[in-house]
């Protein structure tokens, strides 16, 4: 396992692909871990150095106080391209990896090469939603974590692929359940607080969004959204619910490849 110490903890990242080839970052949504980007690492691995690690409050990384902040995640991604010595990198983020790689676009665009963004949006739900959340992950605990676990089978996959790929369905989600409860609910309001709509129109570089048509978490409307306020977006949108990565498979692979090595 490889780390990068942060000033408050270490940082736990994989590195893999060629040595001289591009990088690729790789980050994860809320309540997963970078093995959520498993299925893309044989097709991305032969084009890119790709660089995937836990952001803070998941897997392996460290859990501190919270709440986060999306800058606060950003500038964690910053801090591991300087130890490791990438000056410049394309990055692909789903959902809230998503809003990093949109607060990165936005803050620190001269570190980009390109930009995924999927199911995601610029602002992702309300108070409303995410403080409940929050209240009750940190007042149950892991209980609390078992309970999401259960109730995001049908949030991240379609019913049909949920019934036709039990055990991937359940690799996934089981990485909620060991998602840290101070972790989770300190990202949960990292999100809640994210507001990146008005900031969209100063991405300059290159940009891909990606959509789940039956994404209930983050409709592709939220996709459009950023399209339309980032000059020369492109958008694709795949059959699939919120982890559109995992849903389509070697076609999201595909596409995310054929907009990187675009010239």
């Amino acid at each position: 396992m490889a780390f990068v110490q942060l000033a408050e903890g270490d940082l736990h990242y994989q590195l893999e692909g060629p040595v001289d080839a591009p990088v690729l970052v790789l980050s994860n949504s809320l309540g997963t871990n970078l093995r959520m980007w498993d299925i893309q690492i044989p097709a991305f691995t032969e084009h890119f150095r790709v660089l995937r690690y836990d952001t803070r409050g998941h897997g392996k990384s460290l859990v501190t106080e919270g709440p986060y902040r999306i800058e606060q995640l950003g500038r964690d991604v910053l801090a591991l391209l300087d130890a490791l010595q990438i000056p410049r990198a394309h990055f692909c983020g789903l959902s809230m990896g998503g809003l990093i790689g949109q607060w990165l676009g936005i803050n620190a665009g001269e570190r980009l090469q390109r930009l995924v963004v999927c199911n995601t949006a610029a602002k992702i739900g309300t108070p409303e939603v995410w403080n409940p959340r929050i209240e009750t992950v940190l007042r149950d605990g892991p209980d609390a974590m078992v309970a999401l676990r259960d109730a995001s089978i049908a949030r991240w996959f379609t019913p049909d692929f949920a019934a036709a790929n039990p055990h991937q369905a359940k690799l996934i989600t089981d990485m909620l359940a060991a998602t840290s409860p101070q972790g989770y609910a300190a990202n949960c309001a990292a999100v809640r607080d994210a507001d990146l709509r008005g900031a969209l129109a100063s991405i300059q570089v290159p940009t891909l969004v990606i959509a789940g048509s039956e994404d209930a978490v983050t409709p592709p409307a939220g996709g459009h959204f950023i399209q339309q306020q980032v000059k020369g977006a492109e958008y694709a949108e795949f059959y699939a619910a919120h982890l559109s990565n995992v849903q389509a498979g070697a076609a999201f692979s595909d596409r995310v490849i054929k907009f990187l090595l675009c010239r």
